[in-house]
């Protein structure tokens, strides 16, 4: 079953003076579980290109389908119900709210889906033990290492228990070793959970966890490679 599809889609900035393509007439598809890895130097159309899939920006042209449905037919309440609950998002700068603990952090998402306090709270513990975190629970992303802030960032985009989990460079800011150690919790949820997994980067290192890897240059996808 594919649960992603984007049909000829464009994305272009266009200015007074000139127009910029960062998505060139782009057709692809993600089956669902399968860990995708999108590559391709600065400038390629990496994040953009994830933010259509994410619904967090509209093509200019095209249509870009979750689960069979074609995004630009929804309005915004029925966009941020998708994004809520089929799309788990993790940023290369984690994004965490720094007045709020590990936990609380990690519960914000299940706020706005209106689970109970008590079910919030008994998820967030779930997800952060998962991701080695328990000791870390009540510190602030100030009084923790940017690999553990980052596996606070996985446990939020998990608490809904997303689908799709779409990634932008997340071992980006980390240490060799913080990496690997992300890169083995996605890895996890794709294989033992059957989550699909979007993945960009431009370290080749990654190329290794994917089962596919899309190299992208100048809006266009350059390559398309099946990793046995």
């Amino acid at each position: 079953m594919k649960v992603v599809e984007l049909k000829n889609v464009y994305k272009i900035y266009k200015t007074e003076y000139y127009e910029v393509r960062a998505i060139d007439g782009i057709s692809m598809d993600v089956k669902e579980g399968e860990f995708v890895i999108v590559m391709g130097p600065s400038g390629s159309g990496k994040s953009t290109l994830l933010n259509l899939i994410g619904c967090l920006d509209k093509p200019s042209e095209g249509e870009v389908l979750i689960n069979g449905v074609d995004t630009s037919s929804l309005n915004d309440s029925k966009l941020t119900e998708l994004r809520r609950d089929t799309i788990g998002f993790i940023f290369q700068t984690y994004n965490l709210i720094p007045t709020l603990t590990a936990l609380e952090n990690v519960e914000l998402p299940m706020i706005f889906k209106r689970l109970s306090r008590k079910e919030r709270e008994e998820r967030a513990k779930e997800l952060l033990r998962s991701v080695g975190l328990e000791k870390e629970m009540n510190r602030k992303p100030n009084e923790m290492s940017g690999g553990q802030q980052q596996r606070v960032a996985i446990a939020r985009a998990l608490a809904n228990n997303p689908k799709i989990l779409l990634c932008d460079e997340p071992t980006g800011n980390l240490d060799t070793k913080s990496g690997e150690q992300v890169m083995e919790i996605i890895r996890h949820q794709n294989e033992e959970l059957g989550v699909t997994v979007i993945l960009v980067t431009h370290n080749p290192l990654l190329a290794k966890y994917g089962d596919k890897v899309i190299r992208l240059r100048d809006g266009k996808i350059e390559s398309v490679e099946h990793v046995s």
